[in-house]
């Protein structure tokens, strides 16, 4: 479960460290605009993003 945990985590940061390597001002001009968002809108889509990776995993992991 921890090499799962960690494997995850590890994915996480070479996409994130791939985008700010490949288009750092388009994830500037993206996190500005980003600020003109509510945060209970960007609270309820950090949400449904964490649900749908959870879904995701759990169809990879059962299927």
């Amino acid at each position: 479960m921890i090499g799962l945990l960690i494997t995850g985590l590890a994915l996480v940061m070479i996409v994130e460290g791939l985008a700010w390597a490949l288009a750092p001002s388009y994830l500037e001009r993206l996190l500005e605009a980003m600020r003109d968002i509510p945060p209970e809108v960007r609270r309820w889509a950090g949400l449904a993003v964490a649900v749908l990776g959870v879904a995701l995993l759990w169809l990879v992991r059962h299927f």
